[in-house]
């Protein structure tokens, strides 16, 4: 920074101390506007989460986080005082974003309803990245430019605080200055049609009508991460975790099929109560390759989902891998999930079965368009594009699922095939998703178990949950 820019921020700064200084405690409508900030908040951040706010004012959106682990920097000292006040467990400093330094890193910095006040967007973006480890998760808010003339008009009619004179930023200017910065979007949400409470119908408009309508949303929410280095870690170890119903003419194909990767690859068969002798093959499997590093079980409840989460419970890797004992999903291709988690790219890997072309008996015409569809519906849920949610390959670190599994109980035991419990679970806690397209092949044994009319009618009540979880909130 050149020390004729450094003097323009200084005096910036100073200008923005001095208003808020003297600027009196927010009233009531500001309050409002706050508390439904803070709901969404609520439903972005663990409750064991530490918090960092960046230009935290008076402590008003910190007070109502459910998280105690709070931390609040604001150059404002009349400021400071208030949230010393009004959140008393609460750690603050005088500081202004630009110039943070703290000797201490975060799960979540708040930058809420501050950039465009904020003299120099970039250098805060770059600071804290000072205070963040790989796994925090930068939650900014700001208020969309469609709303710039009425609420001008109510700061005019005096319904609204005054504020000093600000920037206007687009979604697109806070996009590209995050990447100068190195920070990675996660996913971006559209909130609030009415910024205050009005007797409870405030809050209901922002529950169902602003999901439908983004494009009239007062305020953008954008979760970010850093972004992450180029270079490959050190080799991590897998687990294969190879669900099988009726799938004994695949198995030995899905041990030689599938490569080492990392650090070291176990497989773990899990067996759901077949009919044609797949038990007895993975036994038999299991003694005939002795160099293959092989874990069986039998699963003790019924569906994938609960195969999937016993496997997982038995498996010891650093990245856990669901693999289909149809192979419909080539096991060759697993290597590229691999490589996605391992150089931190992104957080949670998904199978995409609708990019390359496809053995013609592969996929039904009503399948396919079924898949798409949920695609569709799922990407709109999750704020993250998914272009395929029923491919059967899911690929995650374990610390991640073990996040998943912590946080379970926000949507309980809902899902039998176990694919959406994972995919809901890391939309949740804002897990970077990444869609991996394979090549899709036709089955060459046994059937299919899935039922297309019955689990396409419980596949739609699973998105009718999940939108009441994650959307109509």
């Amino acid at each position: 920074m050149t020390s004729a820019l450094s003097s323009l921020v200084a005096a910036h700064l100073e200008k923005m101390r001095q208003f808020y200084e003297s600027a009196p405690p927010p009233g009531r409508a500001a309050c409002s506007y706050r508390a439904e900030l803070a709901h969404y908040y609520n439903l972005l951040i663990p409750a064991e989460a530490r918090v960092l706010e960046v230009g935290c004012g008076g402590g008003e959106l910190l007070a109502r986080l459910r998280t105690r682990d709070v931390t609040g920097v604001d150059f404002s000292a009349a400021q400071i005082e208030r949230a010393k006040a009004r959140v008393p467990h609460g750690r603050f400093f005088v500081q202004a974003g630009e110039q943070l330094a703290l000797a201490e890193t975060f799960d979540v910095i708040i930058v809420s309803d501050t950039l465009n006040y904020v003299a120099d967007v970039q250098a805060l973006f770059e600071r804290l990245q000072t205070v963040a480890t790989p796994a925090t998760r930068l939650l900014l808010n700001f208020q969309s430019n469609l709303w710039r003339p009425l609420l001008g008009l109510g700061r005019t009619l005096g319904l609204s605080e005054k504020s000093p004179e600000s920037s206007w930023l687009a979604a697109s200017d806070v996009l590209n200055l995050l990447a100068l910065a190195d920070w990675e979007p996660v996913r971006r949400e559209h909130r609030l049609l009415s910024p205050l409470a009005l007797g409870g119908v405030g809050r209901n408009i922002n529950r169902w009508f602003a999901p439908l309508l983004p494009v009239g949303c007062l305020t953008d929410f954008i979760v970010a991460r850093p972004r992450p280095a180029t270079q490959m870690p050190a080799a991590l170890t897998v687990s294969v975790v190879i669900p099988a119903r009726n799938e004994a003419g695949n198995i030995e194909a899905a041990v030689r099929r599938t490569p080492d990767m990392g650090a070291g690859t176990e497989l773990i068969f899990v067996e759901g109560h077949s009919r044609d002798g797949t038990w007895a093959e993975i036994q038999r499997v299991q003694r005939a390759f002795p160099e293959r590093k092989i874990k069986i079980l039998q699963q003790t409840g019924r569906g994938k989902g609960n195969a999937v989460r016993e496997g997982f419970a038995a498996a010891t890797g650093d990245v856990l891998m669901i693999l289909d004992a149809d192979l419909t999903m080539p096991p060759e291709e697993l290597p590229k999930f691999y490589d996605i988690i391992a150089s931190g790219r992104a957080e949670f890997a998904n199978g995409v079965r609708l990019v390359y072309p496809m053995d013609e008996r592969a996929m039904q015409f009503l399948n396919l368009c079924a898949n798409k569809t949920f695609g569709l519906l799922f990407t709109w849920l999750i704020g993250q594009p998914l272009k395929d949610t029923l491919c059967g390959t899911k690929v995650l670190r374990r610390a991640h699922y073990d996040r998943i599994v912590a946080n379970r109980a926000y949507f309980g035991d809902f899902d039998p095939f176990g694919d959406f419990d994972l995919l809901f679970g890391a939309g949740k806690l804002n897990l970077k998703i990444a869609d991996v397209p394979i090549r899709y092949r036709e089955r060459t044994y046994g059937e299919t178990n899935i039922q297309r009319w019955r689990h396409g009618w419980l596949l739609l009540r699973m998105v009718w949950f999940a939108a009441r979880k994650l959307k109509f909130v």
